[in-house]
Order: structure tokens, then C-alpha cells, then sequence
């Protein structure tokens, strides 16, 4: 990030003053702030290994590591007046340090004595790096304790603290300057005490804060009452005047300075790459669809919704404009972006262009594959599936015939990306279940063809607020209304020891000719442990439960053919009931399927659940959803349970989810190829990030390139800010 900043200003101070500076190995040429953190008293070479594990190599980046929590030092607390459940900071003596036994299973603890002269308490570590905490304390330090105290019931009501935040106050490395104010917190880091960091960053603020730039417009300043940026940064670090609670909840007007920094730099981006697309990209211009379109249209078993219509007009009007599109469809589970899809890829095809579908898994490849045959081979379409199960024979034939313009539409997996994998006539590429995939991985797809149209689609609902982040540089459809007749699910939890129950209401659909889903539980993630939870569910079921019914199995590990032989069985109704790991939660549509099963439903996300669920329910009679659940249920399955039960609103889901994951897990920013925010918090600061979007791209219209001299520092800063993403963000 910090090498990126060619031009940024020298931190060397005045009048030879070279404060918290190491001048060893740099002698007195002027410092920037990009130069190493090892030019700062006392970081050599061991400790700029252990900045660098917190981000931090140069000396802006160590002053940019922004504290995570604060404490007020100027309320120390006796120990005889501390109160259980309350975080409290306190300071003592260490009467006695070691390791002692005890707990269920004799279990190693980590026990510091502590006193004060008004009281003694514990400090306790359940979990421990012997060679650290063992030769840290002995007795006789004077200490500093920050943490909750709670009070141990079993050993006569006395007050402990477990893993608190110890800082030892004896020693050369005490600083006064410390003591009596309210402290940062800094990210914590193996090593690097936080007595060390608060020294480093404090002489990083000495030599180096007069000459941080200031990058927000002055208009925008004085528009939102933002502080200077140097002032900001200084109070942030060692706050003056502001309560602790204040600061805790990150609302100085310091912190609400820096999270509208980084939601407008966010925005900034997105802005970019947007007016990048519109000015300097072009595209094949389409003709309106024609009878080609009108044929597939007469081909569905059914009429398009009014949002399914909507959408397929929003991207024809895309796919007409002399710029490549770039439009995010997402939809209620169920709510037809196949459909829409389909409609997309047709209209290039009658473009004389090629169509591809990226699918994330060969199960919801070849389900894609089944449904356009079956639409579009009667109309004369060529058709292909290209997956890593593709014979080498046939798929050296396949890809000639890809090559040479004989496929009109192509559907895949990840093996389209592969380099020997050419589609030179391209015009739209459309990525399924786009969360799945990579930044860099969509980028391959795109660079197949010349600037080919792309869509992007999710059946996961996304609040407005992430798509305004995640994909806030591109169009957004939106799939809300389900096609007429759909009835309605009845969702229920029912803990483990009533599944029979469950097997019951199988039963019964199934002698009234329908069919049912069973999924296995989640185990940790792996595949193979998923795999061996479905086999032994499948092998219960069909020889304890199921005795005299076909159950059949489906995973992601099985060959193309056995995948296709089970798909075949279930479709043509001889499999009644089908046990599935969660490869079933998309791609699977069987309009006969009226119950699902989930067994340890508590172990699945909020949005797995929705979309197992979307796989019933899609033909005409009644449905049910049984979730399964083994107590005790944390929190948040609790949480996660009750709001599948209350609502079959995907997009309201989402809401919830958002609020129990929080944004940092809901859609995996890494996946998404943008920064990563550090203060900002998408649901508390909601109102921020329209204010900052709507400055940005206000911005952008103006000065399209940033090249007006008075937005270099803003150039600067949003360069280091998103690096070579910023490149990659016009892929979705």
C-alpha cells in the first residue's frame, strides 16, 4: 500500500529535531511516509516482522493502525469497590504468579494474585503460551488491569478477572505520559505489548503528523462538519476531552471524520471503475431481440412475471448501449433468474455472438444444462456443458467446436477458465450464484471475449446497504415476485428427538405420490466429513426408517454419470426420497418435491436454510419445511431458527442475518475484490455511506480521472487505498 504513494509528503521535522526517529541505517535524508517503520525509535528488525503481521510496514501505515477499544486511566478503581459485570481498569501488586490446577478435568490455569491494599483478586488464563506469561510477572510488579470482573461462586463470592489486559508499569519503559487519561487499545499482536505499540505510534505522531495530507475536498469538510484530517488522527490516537464511552461506540467527531474517509475512498472506487466502463470500454451494440427471443419466450411453461419482465428489459436496454454491461440480477429463491438468463443469452445468440453460464458446482451446471436443452433445443440451438468431467476426447472436440463458433451457448464450471478454453465470438457472460467465485476468477470469464456484456447473478438477497458496497458499480435487477400459483411452505423446528415426526410427514407425501429432501448435517465445513454424515443418514434411513422406500444419495463427489442417473431417477419420479448434502441448497428443481427435511439445522447459515428450503414448494400443492435442531441452541441459532420460521421474505431475511453475522461475514469481502473497512460498520452507519456514495460519484462526474491538481492527495490516497483491485471491481 505505502510503496504506492509516490509524491506523499516528507515526515522529517524542522530544525533537526529528529524526535522518535532511528537514524542508524537512513542517515539524515528527509523521511515520507512510506518509508519503513524500522526508521522509528526502537523498532529493529524483529519487531518491524511482528508490525508487520498487524499491516503494518511504513510509517503511515503505523499511523493508521487505529485503536480497537479505549480505557480510561483517569478512574482507577480500588479493588474493594470493583463491580462484577463491569469492565473496570484497577491497579496492584502482584503477590504470587504460576501455573495451578483445577476446574473440570484438572485443567492448566495461569493465576496472577493481585492487591491493592484495599482487597486482593485473581487474574486467570485458561489458554496460555507458558514461555510468555511465565517469565512476564513476578512478585512485587506494579500492574495495570483492564478487563469484565465477575465474581467466582464456587470459591465464596471472590472477584477474578479472566485473560485481562495486563500492562507492567515498573521498568525503564514506564512513560508518565501514559497514566491518568483515557488509553488507546491497539489490534493485539503476539510480542507487542500495548505498553510498545502506544510508544511507537506516539513517536510515528511526533515526526510524522504535521505532513499527513489532507484528502477530503474542502466542500465536503465543511458540508458534514468533518475535522481535519490531522487533527482527526491526532485525537484518535490520544484523545483529550472526550468520554471513554464516546470513543468506545467510535462516535468522536475523529471516528465519524475516518468512517466517511473510508466510505467515500469505497465509493470513490466504485465511481471509477463505473465511469472507467462508460467512457473508455467499448462494446457491441445489440439490436433489439427479435424473433429468436420471441421463440424461447413462446417456449417457457409459463409467463414471465412483471419483475422478470422488468429485468429482461433492463438488460436488453443493457445489451443495446456501446458499452459492455455490467448488472447484478438477484432474486427471491425461486423467482425465475434462469428464465432471465436464458432471455440474455438468446439475444446475443441472435446477435451472432456465444453465451456463457459459469455455474459454481457441476450439480447446478448440468441442472442449467437440462433446463436450456430442454428450452432451446427445439428451436435449433447448439448446447454444450463443459465441467472437469468432460472426457479428454470429447473435450478437445468440445473445445474446436467452442473455437470455431459451433456452440452458441456454453455452460460450465470452472473449467470455462481454463487458458485452452477460447470463445472468440463472446457477447454475454453470466455467472451463477456469483459468491461463490472469485474476483480473479470472474475476471478470466470476462477476458474470454472483447469486452462481452456480464451478468451477475445470486439467489442469496442482498440488504441495500451491501449492494450498495459489494456491487455498488453495478445495475442491479431485482427478482422479488415468485411465478403465480406458488403455495405456501409451513416451516417448523422440531428438536431431534421428535424426528419421527418428520419421517411421519414423509410418509405421508410420498403415499400421496410426491417426494421428499433430506439433507445431512454440516460438519465443520469439510466436504469429506460432509460426505461420510450423508452416507451413514442415507444407509439409516433406507434400512430403519425407509425400509420399503427407494432412498437415494446425492453429493458433490460423485461421477458425472451416477450425479445424472440420480437427477434422471428423481425427475421422472422412481426416487422418492433423496438424501443431500448442502450441494442440493441450489440448482436442484424438482416441482414434485413437497417436504425437506434438515437434519442439525442449527448448524446452517441463515441464507442456507432459506435457499434448502426454496427447493419444495415449487409445483402447486402444499409444502413443508422440518427443521431439526439438537440442544442446547447458541444464541444465534436461536436467532437463525426463529426467523426462517417467521418469514419466507428472502430480502427481509437478509436483513436479519445481516444483523446477526454482521457485514464483515455476510458475503466474504475477500471473495468480493474490495477493501476491507476498518471503522466503518454498514449497519450503523448506513446514513454515512449514502452521503459518502452520493459525494463520490458527484465527484467522479466532475474530474472523471482525478486529474484536477487539487484531488492529487485524493488520487494518492484512493490508489493506496484499493491497489491493484481497483482493477478487478468492473468484474462484479
Amino acid at each position: 500500500m505505502g510503496r504506492l504513494m509516490e509524491e506523499a509528503g516528507s515526515c522529517l521535522p524542522s530544525g533537526g529535531d529528529f524526535g522518535g526517529l532511528n537514524l542508524k541505517e537512513r542517515g539524515r535524508a528527509p523521511l515520507s511516509l512510506t518509508d519503513s517503520v524500522r526508521y522509528l525509535k526502537g523498532v529493529g528488525p524483529g519487531r518491524a516482522l511482528l508490525l508487520e503481521k498487524l499491516g503494518v510496514r511504513t510509517l503511515e501505515e503505523a499511523l493508521f493502525l487505529l485503536p480497537r477499544a479505549y480505557e480510561d486511566r483517569s478512574r482507577l478503581v480500588p479493588i474493594r469497590e470493583l463491580q462484577p459485570g463491569s469492565f473496570q481498569v484497577f491497579e496492584a501488586r502482584v503477590l504470587s504468579a504460576g501455573i495451578r490446577y483445577g476446574g473440570r478435568g484438572r485443567r492448566r490455569i495461569f493465576e496472577l494474585a493481585l492487591a491493592d491494599g484495599t482487597g486482593t483478586i485473581s487474574a486467570r488464563w485458561f489458554q496460555f503460551r507458558e514461555s510468555f506469561l511465565k517469565g512476564r510477572f513476578s512478585p512485587g510488579q506494579r500492574v495495570l488491569v483492564s478487563a469484565p470482573v465477575r465474581r467466582n461462586v464456587r470459591f465464596g463470592g471472590r472477584l477474578e478477572v479472566h485473560h485481562p489486559e495486563v500492562e507492567i508499569l515498573d521498568g525503564e519503559e514506564n512513560s508518565s505520559a501514559f497514566e491518568g487519561r483515557v488509553l488507546p487499545i491497539y489490534p493485539a499482536a503476539v510480542g507487542l505489548t500495548q505498553k510498545t505499540l502506544r510508544r511507537l505510534i506516539t513517536g510515528a505522531l511526533e515526526v510524522c503528523l504535521d505532513h499527513i495530507p489532507e484528502i477530503l475536498p474542502p466542500g465536503i469538510l465543511a458540508k458534514y462538519h468533518l475535522p481535519p484530517r490531522r487533527e482527526s488522527l491526532r485525537q484518535i490516537h490520544a484523545p483529550e476531552d472526550i468520554p471513554v464511552d464516546i470513543l468506545a461506540r467510535r462516535e468522536s467527531p475523529a471516528h465519524r471524520r475516518f468512517v466517511f474517509e473510508e466510505l467515500f475512498l469505497l465509493q470513490l472506487g466504485l465511481a471509477l471503475r463505473r465511469k472507467d466502463n462508460e467512457v473508455s470500454t467499448k462494446a457491441v451494440s445489440l439490436d433489439p431481440p427479435g424473433p429468436l427471443v420471441q421463440r424461447i419466450l413462446k417456449a417457457l411453461p409459463f409467463s414471465l412475471t412483471r419483475d422478470q419482465e422488468r429485468a429482461a428489459a433492463e438488460i436488453f436496454e443493457d445489451m443495446a448501449r456501446p458499452v459492455p454491461m455490467n448488472r447484478l440480477l438477484q432474486g427471491e429463491v425461486g423467482s425465475g433468474k434462469t428464465a432471465v438468463a436464458l432471455l440474455a443469452l438468446a439475444a446475443a445468440v441472435e446477435g451472432g455472438l456465444q453465451g456463457v453460464l459459469m455455474a459454481p458446482t457441476e450439480i447446478l451446471a448440468e441442472q442449467h444444462y437440462r433446463t436450456l436443452s430442454s428450452l432451446t433445443s427445439p428451436i435449433g440451438l447448439n448446447l454444450c456443458l463443459l465441467t472437469s468431467e468432460v472426457k479428454r476426447a470429447s473435450r478437445e472436440r468440445l473445445l474446436r467446436q467452442i473455437a470455431g463458433g459451433e456452440m452458441d451457448i456454453i455452460v460450465g464450471t470452472h473449467a470455462l477458465i481454463q487458458e485452452e478454453v477460447e470463445v472468440p465470438n463472446l457477447g454475454v457472460a453470466i455467472i451463477d450464484e456469483q459468491q461463490r467465485f472469485g474476483v480473479l476468477q470472474r475476471a478470466k470469464l470476462r477476458k474470454k471475449g472483447v469486452n462481452p456484456d456480464v451478468l451477475v447473478m445470486t439467489a442469496t438477497p442482498i440488504p441495500r446497504t451491501l449492494s450498495l458496497t459489494v456491487y455498488g458499480d453495478l445495475d442491479i435487477s431485482v427478482l422479488k415476485e415468485l411465478p403465480r400459483g406458488r403455495p405456501p411452505i409451513e416451516t417448523r423446528v422440531l428438536a431431534a428427538a421428535r424426528a419421527p415426526e418428520a419421517y411421519g410427514l414423509i410418509r405421508r407425501e410420498v403415499a400421496a405420490g410426491r417426494q421428499a429432501f433430506v439433507i445431512c448435517p454440516l460438519v465443520e465445513e469439510s466436504e469429506k466429513l460432509d460426505l461420510q454424515a450423508a452416507t451413514e443418514t442415507a444407509f439409516r434411513l433406507q434400512g430403519e426408517v425407509f425400509p420399503d422406500l427407494k432412498v437415494g444419495l446425492l453429493h458433490g463427489r460423485m461421477r458425472a454419470e451416477e450425479k445424472d442417473a440420480v437427477m434422471r431417477a428423481l425427475t421422472a419420479g422412481a426416487l422418492r426420497i433423496l438424501v443431500c448434502t448442502s450441494v442440493v441448497e441450489v440448482g436442484i428443481d424438482v416441482p414434485n418435491a413437497t417436504v425437506m427435511v434438515v437434519e442439525h439445522a442449527e448448524r446452517f447459515g441463515l441464507a442456507q436454510l432459506h435457499q434448502m428450503r426454496g427447493r419444495v414448494g415449487r409445483g402447486t400443492e402444499p409444502s413443508y419445511c422440518v427443521l431439526l435442531a439438537h440442544p442446547p441452541l447458541s444464541s444465534e441459532a436461536r436467532q437463525r431458527l426463529e426467523a426462517i420460521v417467521s418469514s419466507r421474505d428472502g430480502f427481509a431475511l437478509a436483513e436479519k442475518d445481516l444483523l446477526i453475522r454482521g457485514p464483515g461475514e455476510f458475503l466474504g469481502t475477500r471473495q468480493s475484490g474490495i477493501p476491507e473497512l476498518l471503522l466503518a460498520d454498514l449497519l450503523r452507519d448506513q446514513d454515512v455511506l449514502l452521503s459518502a456514495r452520493r459525494e463520490a460519484f458527484r465527484l467522479v462526474s466532475a474530474d472523471p480521472g482525478l486529474q484536477k491538481p487539487a484531488h492529487r492527495e485524493l488520487r494518492q490516497a484512493l490508489q493506496r487505498r484499493w491497489g491493484e483491485r481497483l482493477d478487478l471491481v468492473k468484474t462484479g
